[in-house]
């Protein structure tokens, strides 16, 4: 035994006399689908629109090292199946509506619209525990940026630094213009501003945060909103970090180079890795 020790120590010195690193350590990307749950196709396709994602990190040719797991409907109460996991992928319906489900929140109008019932109070709460000890980074898109239930709001706020709420925010479906702000910020490498149509979700309720560092103004063509923030980076007290984007109605808005790279990026900083300079490359999908 002593001799294998002596072996192993040796093969691991000559290893670093040659320069020889160990090899970087592979982040998962847990990506939460809602079910297709409403709208027409082409609209809403949220398993559609995460599974596009995953492969893109996946084949990217500059940044190598991640795998991804994609989950539809509501995720699983087991705490191991996010343990290793370096950043969590939310796109999904509301939990606003009984007929709908977000991965992680009951409905609204089956709680007590401030709480939850104990396994998924528990649930969450570990959950919470697990996201702020090993710095998991949340990113959240489009509908599931809006929660009711004021212990989800609560959560968002800690995870991502801002949330979605009715009557005082606003979702035109409209043709936008997005200008980039705070550009030298790494998920917006590689992205040139562009227009799109698209449905998206802003007028945010974003507390003043200096954490808080918006990525993304848009401007709708017809409605008279104004320009808004339609993307953010969070930087959480704990280390993590999060990426909100309010857009990703139309599936194949994935087709568009900035636009899927500001999603690639955004995802991939959030998982805590470094951002080439022209961005994560990746191809438009074929569908």
């Amino acid at each position: 035994m002593t001799t294998t020790i002596a072996r192993a120590v040796s093969f691991i010195a000559l290893l670093c006399s040659v320069g020889v690193s160990a090899p970087a350590q592979t982040k998962q990307i847990l990506f939460l689908a809602g079910p297709r749950d409403h709208g027409v196709p082409g609209r809403h396709e949220y398993e559609k629109d995460l599974r596009v994602l995953a492969a893109a990190l996946e084949t990217s040719p500059n940044v190598h090292g991640i795998s991804t797991k994609v989950i539809v409907g509501k995720a699983p109460r087991d705490l191991s199946e996010f343990a290793n996991v370096s950043a969590i992928v939310i796109e999904s319906s509301s939990d606003r509506a009984a007929n709908e489900i977000h991965p992680l929140f009951p409905p609204d109008p089956s709680t007590n619209h401030s709480g939850y019932d104990s396994a998924t109070t528990a649930f969450l709460k570990g959950l919470d525990a697990l996201i702020k000890q090993k710095h998991i980074g949340v990113v959240v898109l489009h509908y599931a940026t809006w929660v009711e239930n004021w212990a989800a709001r609560g959560y968002y706020i800690d995870w991502t630094g801002g949330l979605w709420v009715q009557m005082m925010s606003k979702n035109p479906n409209d043709e936008w213009s997005m200008a980039l702000k705070n550009d030298s910020h790494p998920v917006l490498r590689g992205v040139k501003p562009f227009t799109y149509r698209d449905e998206v979700f802003s007028r945010f309720f974003l507390p003043d945060d200096p954490r808080r560092t918006d990525l993304v103004i848009g401007t709708p063509k017809r409605a008279t909103i104004g320009p808004q923030v339609a993307a953010w980076a969070y930087e959480r007290a704990d280390g993590g970090r999060a990426f909100v984007f309010g857009g990703m109605d139309y599936h194949d808005n994935l087709t568009l180079d900035d636009f899927r790279k500001l999603l690639v990026n955004g995802i991939a900083w959030a998982a805590g890795i470094e951002i080439p300079t022209g961005g994560v490359a990746t191809s438009a999908p074929k569908e």
